[in-house]
């Protein structure tokens, strides 16, 4: 990625090749029952290639509803 570029769930997402809400079930350790064990691997596969790194200020606003 561009140096000082901010990489979005959405680009995670199309590198792992899976939903937006999947990798926002990675993120925040939900749907473990009913995912593949290979798509939590991708999803976290491109987290790390894209040096993904969650806006805690969006996390805690979304968790204040």
């Amino acid at each position: 990625m561009e140096e000082g570029k901010k990489v979005t769930i959405r680009e995670v997402a199309a590198r792992a090749g899976v939903s937006v809400t999947t990798v926002s079930r990675v993120l925040n350790g939900d749907g473990g029952e009913h995912m593949r064990p290979e798509t939590r691997a991708r999803v976290l596969a491109a987290i790390e290639e894209l040096d993904y790194v969650p806006v805690r200020v969006a996390q805690r606003l979304r968790k204040q509803k």
